[in-house]
């Protein structure tokens, strides 16, 4: 397998570090710069060509480039605004839906949000890696899970009329999990869930567009409505 080409920004030297060897000890992975602002971060892209950058949500940045607390994801911003070819993994502290919204607001090709605590889990972050380099998205399924937990509390119906187990659907597609994936978690078969799939885009009003991928944006929309 070929090594994908990432840069990697952190503002934390022991974090970046360690995310680093985490990185390169896959053997897929060859990090070809390792940086700790949003200044350094889009000059290394622009230098150096990377398949797919890894930021920190938040780190030190001129303040005409990005906001003060988004500066990973208004670098995203401008990585993709730029070179749609370079993929975007943003690792964020926050679990709170709108910095999630934030991210995918121009589109969800070639971007994941991904919870901090996934460096730790090396196929996690491989995997979103994965992802964002082929044009596809990721969102942190615990960002989801957190967005349904409100909403039971508060007893808001979900978006557009969705059934429950069209809500269980969407769950397991936050995971990036096929239609097969799905059906053997819930235990249907395939055909099933894709009758559920292409009910949750139907009702969602989803069309196919080359720069959404509507898993993805299946979970965004539904975000959205909270």
């Amino acid at each position: 397998m070929a090594e994908l080409r990432v840069v990697l920004a952190e503002d934390h030297y022991l974090v970046r570090e360690g995310t680093r060897r985490l990185l390169e000890t896959s053997g897929e992975i060859e990090v070809v710069a390792a940086v700790g602002t949003a200044d350094e971060l889009l000059d290394a892209t622009r230098r150096l060509r990377p398949h797919v950058v890894v930021t920190d949500i938040r780190m030190p940045g001129s303040a005409d480039l990005v906001r003060p607390g988004m500066e990973g994801i208004d670098a995203a911003h401008l990585i993709r605004a730029t070179s749609r070819d370079i993929g975007v993994v943003v690792l964020s502290q926050f679990s709170d839906a709108m910095f999630a919204l934030d991210l995918f607001r121009d589109g969800t090709e070639g971007r994941a949000y991904l919870l901090k605590d996934r460096v730790g889990d090396i196929d996690e972050l491989l995997g979103a890696i994965r992802s964002v380099a082929g044009g596809g998205s990721v969102i942190d399924p615990k960002v989801v899970e957190g967005l349904l937990a409100k909403r039971g509390v508060r007893g808001n119906p979900p978006p557009a009329e969705l059934t429950p187990r069209e809500l269980d659907v969407l769950r397991e597609m936050a995971h990036g999990l096929s239609n097969g994936g799905i059906a053997r978690a819930l235990h249907l078969s395939v055909s099933a869930i894709e009758k559920h799939v292409n009910s949750i885009f139907m009702k969602l009003a989803l069309e196919n567009s080359p720069d959404t991928h509507r898993r993805v944006a299946a979970v965004i929309t539904y975000l959205g409505s909270a």
